[in-house]
């Protein structure tokens, strides 16, 4: 991981690709795991510094939200997380109360800069109005109230980013505000989308075509899909297994097959596979969603053995390309990676607490990850093909045939990629 000043000089950096992967970098290293680190709060200060700049101006795909935005935004972005973050307390674990104590003395250098922005474009002007909400929980910027709450409720309160809404809806009910309504109306929509969803999702149902062109109609929600520091009220408490139901034990890999063997159902060994690690929504091993196909041809050492296009008139979009060496397929939207499938067979080892994801019996890895995943409403879905799809880790668990043997064939997915169905090819689905 590079280090924080190395990470600033790539947030303005002339090549987009280091511009996207300096932002996800910052994720990564400086609000990781809902925390903040002594170099966090000079980061923001240095970050702010940086927003009239205007090479900020330039647009490009984040990796953590869907869409085409300015560097600006989602700068401003970054800082609304780190403000929602500096709200929470040392016994929440988001640090200690040094980095804490740091990190709530910059708000209201903070608030200044970014005050500059909240009457910018209509992207620009969310992402500052959410970060100045967020910021105003300092108690030294209470007067600031009454400036910005009519704005909040105006510009964040129906905006298409569900992150936004929850902001107003919080902020203004902190403020003493009548917020009955933004409730009402939240929860209509989430019912509203939930009928449609079933509609579309059933192949004989009356009104099938008509929910899903209305789904198509819906805008695009652009939130990250797990927002760092919500309040932990907010969340739905985790459902824990009956006291006389013990926790499952961790999955275990397959064995792998005998030296030397060569047939087509050859199971890599343990010490044969490479071992990597994942961050959800960022990035598994290696790669980071986001990514080329020339940056991971590079970061691989190796070129794809297949890869596959549609075509659609003149254009030629990539679907995805399979890695022989590495034993991951690369699958993309845009040109850019939105999902990395590990081959149950020969892909590298990916771990979630040291315990195993890749090659193993899939019922005991759905057991265990259902028993560690706090389980909210939608926090686990199924695909058509009964796959489990952990949301809150950005993680699908489907199955590999290895002869009479079936194994895990984990896929490590964008947020925008939850949807198998919809997601993935047709190669995908029929791998075996």
């Amino acid at each position: 991981m590079p280090d924080t000043p190395d990470i600033l000089g790539a947030v303005l950096a002339a090549d987009p690709a280091h511009r996207v992967r300096a932002v996800g970098d910052l994720y990564r290293l400086l609000l990781n795991q809902e925390r903040v680190f002594p170099a966090t709060a000079p980061a923001a200060l240095v970050l702010a510094r940086l927003l009239d700049d205007p090479r900020t101006l330039a647009e490009d795909r984040w990796e953590r939200r869907a869409g085409r935005r300015p560097l600006r935004a989602e700068l401003l972005n970054w800082l609304a997380s780190f403000a929602d973050i500096a709200r929470l307390g040392v016994e929440d674990g988001v640090g200690t109360a040094q980095d804490l104590t740091a990190a709530r003395a910059a708000r209201p250098m903070l608030h200044d800069r970014i005050a500059d922005f909240c009457d910018d474009d209509p992207l620009v002007r969310e992402a500052a109005l959410a970060a100045t909400a967020l910021l105003l929980a300092d108690s030294s910027l209470a007067s600031s109230v009454p400036r910005y709450a009519p704005a909040v409720r105006a510009v964040l309160a129906v905006s298409v980013d569900s992150y936004y809404r929850w902001i107003a809806r919080e902020r203004l009910a902190a403020w003493g505000e009548d917020v009955t309504g933004l409730v009402a109306a939240e929860e209509e929509h989430h019912a509203a989308l939930d009928r449609a969803r079933a509609l579309a999702d059933d192949p004989f149902g009356e009104g099938q075509e008509q929910a899903i062109r209305w789904l198509e109609a819906q805008p695009e929600d652009t939130a990250a899909p797990e927002q760092p520091g919500r309040r932990r009220e907010d969340r739905i408490a985790p459902t824990q297994a009956a006291p006389h139901e013990p926790a499952p034990k961790p999955p275990v890999a397959a064995p792998g097959s005998e030296a030397g063997y060569q047939g087509p159902w050859r199971i890599a060994r343990e010490e044969e596979r490479a071992e990597w690690t994942f961050t959800p929504y960022i990035g598994v091993g290696p790669l980071h969603f986001g990514m080329t196909l020339e940056e991971i041809t590079s970061a691989l050492g190796e070129q794809p053995t297949i890869s596959s296009y549609s075509h659609h008139d003149e254009d030629h979009q990539l679907n995805y390309a399979d890695f022989a060496e590495s034993g991951i397929r690369a699958l993309f939207r845009g040109g850019r990676l939105g999902c990395v499938a590990v081959n149950a067979l020969t892909g590298p080892q990916v771990r979630l607490d040291t315990a195993p994801l890749t090659g193993c019996v899939p019922s005991h890895v759905e057991d265990w990850l259902v028993h560690r995943t706090t389980l909210r409403p939608g926090s686990l879905t199924y695909s058509p093909a009964a796959d489990p799809v952990f949301t809150d880790l950005g993680l699908a668990i489907r199955s590999q045939r290895a002869g009479d043997v079936v194994l895990t064939r984990p896929l490590f997915l964008r947020h925008d990629w939850l949807d198998l169905w919809h997601s993935l090819p047709s190669e995908e689905w029929n791998c075996s």
